[in-house]
């Protein structure tokens, strides 16, 4: 058994070389990556870093610019999608795949089944992104299979509320608010896709969206109809059982928290039944809800977000203690195997750019902590293993530290670890290829330690105070043990290499059946370097931390010394 390591990649922006990059640009000026690109070569490259999961981010058909109705696709207006590629999580058509990522684009269906296959034969599993709150406000299924009736069409659109409807409806009313509609006319106007339940949506709004109705009235205090299904719960049913026919491993569950815990734990066992190896990861952040989630919703894990990495970018941005970590697991509880750490996502700014700490390396600590604290799966997002700063002005998005989901582009630091197609690095600077090792050495670790994988967790915050030897406020230490083999992992968020003393309190002895050892070997799992402990509740385990790092000493108890 390994821990879940989930690599997310913006799919269109992987494997595109083109170097253009005009702001606003057309997929004929900028380029577009496409399925072919995810070559065995790639997905190689991919798993060599540890990776067991891809998460192809916007895989299934969106609301875009580009005109592709000379092969039986029908067009978006302009005004309804933002960004001349569009948002990934606007869905036009939940029955098929972006024709943006197809190089034939009659073929696209079954070049993304050649990818599932390839995936899966680099010993990849595959997840795709599930978007059940909202569609694009120009939805439409070209590829639904015969029978299947369309979101929206035997809606009674002269009611605000059914539970035999797909949306909500405002009748009387026609869609207008801030944005520019041109001639897009929508009478009766829909409610938004952020729960913006009147005509007039505003730039800040999900306005080229609109809500899915899971049969909930909210204009009646949020009554529910759960009974018979609302027939949005059975027409999300049917899309789920077609992906997971296809061959994905897993679903991650755009703003899951918006759609009723009810319906996702009615779903997910119907899904499981069929396909038990399936996966549903949640896009969930009020933490009152993580319990119905789990328990009721029946989601594997939830995002991480609130918690953890908040307070992690906190931390190395120098805004918050490293002892504010501790409250993190604390309050987790019995929930603690049931999230998904990360540092970097699409919808969350690049660490190294201007916005959180300016380069790849003051973030390693707090991927060192999210990484192996708990037994749960941790993800990076594709390009942060090499320092990717997101600074770029593609157009829609602007220069906001993200990579952009909504514009034709390329990366930088991703062309050049590409290089054509080889992946050999050449082109990547020194500091790019050590911070790219830096992550690969900790992922193996996290993806293969046994006391990482499964086994348990004594925090050493409490045991180690504020003194010459020890800065709570800038050091963090634990300990991970599973059988005869215990770790201490201490984290480093100062820049400066420091010479740290940590105690292993009696508790500890106690809870793990620890013995007291006045010498015992030792080896540091990021280095490989190996040297001499003490084990021993009265005399502290003295280190030197790197800087903007930190240490993992394994120590195997059932070996003789």
């Amino acid at each position: 058994m390994n821990k879940i390591i989930l690599y997310q990649i913006f799919t269109r922006l992987f494997g595109n070389d083109n170097t253009q990059c005009i702001p606003n640009g057309s997929i004929e000026q900028n380029g577009c990556g496409k399925f072919a690109h995810f070559t065995p070569e790639a997905l190689e490259a991919i798993k060599e870093m540890g990776v067991t999961h891809v998460w192809y981010t916007g895989v299934i058909e969106h609301a875009t610019q580009t005109d592709y109705s000379a092969q039986g696709i029908r067009p978006d207006h302009k005004a309804t999608v933002k960004g001349q590629a569009g948002s990934p999580y606007a869905i036009k058509d939940y029955y098929d795949v972006d024709p943006d990522l197809a190089t034939s684009v009659p073929n696209r269906m079954k070049e993304f089944a050649q990818l599932v296959k390839r995936t899966h034969q680099a010993g990849l599993k595959m997840i795709i992104d599930f978007v059940p709150n909202h569609v694009a406000r120009c939805y439409h299924s070209d590829a639904k299979p015969k029978n299947v009736v369309d979101l929206g069409e035997k809606d009674d659109t002269t009611l605000f509320y059914s539970p035999k409807n797909n949306f909500y409806y405002l009748p009387g009313t026609t869609l207008g608010g801030e944005v520019d509609w041109q001639d897009y006319t929508e009478c009766p106007a829909r409610a938004t896709g952020n729960n913006r339940f009147d005509a007039y949506p505003s730039r800040n709004d999900w306005y080229e969206t609109v809500k899915l109705n899971y049969g909930v009235n909210y204009l009646e205090g949020e009554r529910s109809d759960f009974y018979p299904f609302p027939s949005t719960w059975l027409k999300m049913r049917d899309i789920l059982l077609f992906w997971a026919k296809k061959g994905v491993d897993g679903f991650r569950c755009d703003m899951a928290e918006m759609v009723p815990f009810q319906f996702w734990g009615w779903v997910i066992p119907i899904i499981k039944e069929k396909y038990p190896h399936i996966i549903f990861i949640a896009e969930v952040y009020n933490t009152w809800e993580y319990y119905n989630y789990v328990k009721h919703g029946k989601f594997d894990y939830l995002y991480d977000k609130v918690g953890l990495y908040d307070t992690l970018i906190g931390v190395i941005r120098h805004q918050q203690s490293a002892t504010d970590i501790t409250r993190c697991w604390q309050n987790l509880g019995e929930l603690r195997s049931h999230m998904l750490h990360f540092m970097e996502n699409h919808d969350e700014q690049r660490l190294a750019s201007d916005f959180i700490v300016g380069h790849g390396r003051p973030a390693l600590p707090a991927m060192l902590v999210s990484a192996t604290i708990d037994t749960c799966p941790t993800m990076i997002y594709f390009g942060q293993e090499l320092g990717e700063r997101g600074m770029d002005q593609e157009g829609f998005s602007g220069r906001d530290g993200r990579t952009t989901i909504f514009d034709y582009w390329s990366v930088d630091t991703l062309r050049r670890w590409h290089d054509g197609g080889t992946f050999s690095g050449r082109e990547l600077n020194d500091g790019e290829r050590d911070l790219k090792a830096s992550y690969s050495r900790l992922l193996h670790i996290a993806r293969d330690e046994r006391a990482i994988v499964e086994g348990d967790f004594f925090d050493l915050m409490y045991a180690n105070p504020f003194t010459a030897d020890f800065n709570p406020h800038r050091h963090y230490a634990f300990l991970r043990k599973y059988e005869g083999e215990l770790l201490l992992i201490v984290a480093n968020f100062d820049a400066h290499d420091t010479d740290v003393k940590v105690h292993i309190p009696t508790h500890a002895f106690d809870y793990f059946k620890l013995p007291t050892l006045y010498s015992i070997e030792a080896t540091e799992l990021l280095t490989g370097t190996r040297s001499k402990l003490t084990l021993n509740p009265n005399q502290p385990i003295a280190m030197k931390l790197p800087g903007y790092s930190g240490v993992i000493f394994k120590i195997e108890l059932n070996i003789e010394q």
